[in-house]
């Protein structure tokens, strides 16, 4: 049922008020001459009074329905727009910007999403990259090398760093199927397969060999490949700003049962800033997670 509007109401009140003083005027009429006359002012009392009611009943109707327009908040304006057409808010930055599913798992070596783990070797498992000498801070002071859109992206990210009082230096890029052949073989020689396996990559089967890996330390030096590197302004700004800029610190704290590998915060990898953006809005620590790949712990055999 409609409810009654407030102009209604206030019409029903005056003819209650009315109907009340008619009554009141029939009811003295029946009663003596003397007595009618005597009770006439108390009859232009109360029709005072009746009238003087309905009135302040009516004003406060009035104020009440002009509190309730002033209380009721103004429709939203569209936003101006160049073309003149309006345009209305938007889902936030972060929904737009980050993509709803992650993208499909590539097997392609040069491909930013290719992923090299203890279960995932390259294929070809001596491919070699394009590379390029980037224009950063070595620690060693001689060159290192990165494929072309890594460097380029490193370029950046160091000198944002530096920048914000956190300056980093390249440690190691990349290294050819024939250099980790060698460092492999050395930690078996040194310490035995299963040692080795634990420590370094198997020849085919390190991200370093795909150009888009590399490891950075802070430029005092202090905690060079250690775990209090974490602790470091290099990598306290890194854990914060390396997506912005398509990377990601790959084999994160407590998850070497899903990467193969214990935690290594100068261990940076590129995947692009949509993927690495993305992975950081989630939350997702790892790039199996990301692309729904299964955990790698160890060798399949």
């Amino acid at each position: 049922m409609a409810a009654p509007s407030r102009s209604g109401s206030r019409a029903r009140r005056r003819w209650v008020a009315s109907a009340a003083l008619a009554a009141l005027a029939l009811g003295l009429s029946a009663c003596s001459q003397t007595t009618a006359v005597e009770r006439t002012p108390a009859v232009e009392r109360s029709e005072a009074e009746s009238t003087t009611a309905v009135e302040r009943s009516e004003a406060e109707s009035t104020a009440v329905e002009r509190s309730e327009a002033e209380s009721k908040p103004p429709n939203a304006a569209p936003s101006p727009s160049p073309s003149g057409v309006p345009t209305y808010p938007s889902p936030t930055a972060a929904a737009a910007a980050a993509p709803s599913s992650a993208p499909a798992v590539s097997t392609d070596p040069a491909n930013p999403l290719v992923v090299v783990n203890k279960r995932r070797p390259l294929a070809p498992i001596d491919f070699a990259p394009e590379l390029v000498v980037p224009n950063v801070v070595t620690a060693s002071g001689q060159q290192e090398l990165l494929n072309p859109v890594t460097a380029h992206a490193a370029e950046q990210m160091f000198a944002a760093a530096t920048a914000d009082g956190a300056p980093m230096t390249l440690l190691s890029g990349y290294r050819s199927y024939a250099t980790q052949v060698a460092t492999y073989n050395g930690w078996v020689a040194r310490q035995g397969q299963e040692a080795a396996d634990v420590a370094s990559a198997r020849p085919g089967y390190s991200e370093h060999q795909t150009g888009f890996a590399f490891d950075i330390g802070d430029r005092s030096g202090a905690c060079s490949l250690q775990p209090c590197f974490k602790d470091t302004k290099a990598a306290l700004w890194v854990a914060a700003h390396a997506h912005e800029y398509g990377f990601i610190v790959r084999y994160p704290w407590w998850y070497h049962e899903t990467t193969g590998y214990y935690y290594e915060p100068w261990h940076l990898r590129y995947i692009g800033v949509e993927a690495a953006t993305h992975m950081h809005r989630r939350g997702v620590a790892t790039l199996e997670e990301y692309l729904g790949l299964p955990a790698a712990p160890a060798y399949g055999g």
